[in-house]
C-alpha cells in the first residue's frame, strides 16, 4: 500500500514548496515520453491532488482511492492507450522574449508576467491560448494564428527553443540541446507537448547567446510560414 506522500517521495510534515517540487520531478519521471506510464502519471497525480488537499492523510491507499482496484501496481488496470492527462487541455501563457529589452526585465525577473500583464503588450508578445490534447506548443501557437519561430520542426535546432517559466513541457525528441540547457529550463517547441495543466513560457528565445550555434537559418522555413 502506497500513501500519496511515499508516491511523492516526500514527509508527511514536508513543506509547500518540498511538495511542488517533488511533484514537479515526479510527474517528469512518470511521463510515458519519458519513460514513464499512463498509470503512474496518472497515480502521482492522484497522489498530488490528495497531498494538497485538505483530507490529507498518510494512510490512505491512494490507488485505491484513485480508482485502481486490487489490480497489479505495475500497470493499475489502466488502457495504455487511453488519453493519460486528467485535464482536457493545457492553458498556456506566453511572452515574447524580444519585448524584456524594451522594458528592462529579465528572464531571472520572478514576477516576469505579472510585468507583463500589466504592461498591455500586444497579444503578439503576451497572451494566453490553450494546447489540446496531443498537440504540440509549437502546433498549438500555429492553430492560434501565431508565427512563432522554427526551422526544421525534427528537435534538430534551436530555432523553435523557449524557456519554461512554470509547469512542465516534455521533449520527446531532442537532437540538439546540452544536459545544461535542459537545466536552465529551455526546451524545443516544435515536438514538446506540455504535461501539465497550466504552462508559462518565453518564446523566440533562439537569440540566447548560449543557442547561436544550434540555429538554422531561418530562409526558406520561416518564409513558408508566414506565406501559409
Amino acid at each position: 500500500m502506497d500513501s500519496p506522500f511515499d508516491v511523492l517521495g516526500v514527509d508527511e510534515d514536508a513543506s509547500e514548496g518540498e511538495i511542488e517540487h517533488a511533484y514537479r520531478e515526479r510527474v517528469k519521471e512518470a511521463h510515458p515520453d519519458q519513460g514513464g506510464s499512463a498509470a503512474e502519471f496518472q497515480l502521482v497525480r492522484a497522489a498530488y491532488e490528495k497531498v494538497t488537499s485538505e483530507d490529507a492523510d498518510a494512510g490512505t491507499d491512494i490507488a485505491t482511492e484513485a480508482g485502481f482496484g486490487d489490480e497489479s501496481p505495475t500497470d493499475y488496470g489502466v488502457d495504455p492507450e487511453r488519453d493519460f492527462r486528467p485535464w482536457e487541455e493545457t492553458h498556456v501563457e506566453y511572452l515574447n522574449y524580444a519585448v524584456l529589452d524594451d522594458y528592462g526585465w529579465s528572464l531571472g525577473d520572478d514576477d516576469l508576467f505579472e510585468r507583463a500583464a500589466d504592461a498591455g503588450l500586444d497579444p503578439v508578445n503576451h497572451g494566453e491560448f490553450d494546447v489540446a490534447p496531443g498537440e504540440s506548443l509549437l502546433e498549438a501557437a500555429e492553430d492560434r494564428g501565431f508565427a512563432w519561430p522554427y526551422a526544421c520542426r525534427g528537435g534538430a535546432c534551436a530555432n523553435c527553443a523557449v524557456v519554461v517559466v512554470d509547469g512542465d513541457l516534455s521533449q520527446p525528441t531532442d537532437h540538439i540541446l546540452s544536459p545544461e540547457l535542459v537545466d536552465r529550463d529551455i526546451r524545443l517547441s516544435c515536438n514538446g507537448v506540455p504535461t501539465t495543466e497550466d504552462l508559462r513560457v518565453v518564446y523566440n528565445v533562439k537569440h540566447l547567446s548560449e543557442l547561436e550555434d544550434l540555429r538554422l537559418p531561418p530562409y526558406p522555413f520561416e518564409l513558408a510560414h508566414a506565406d501559409d
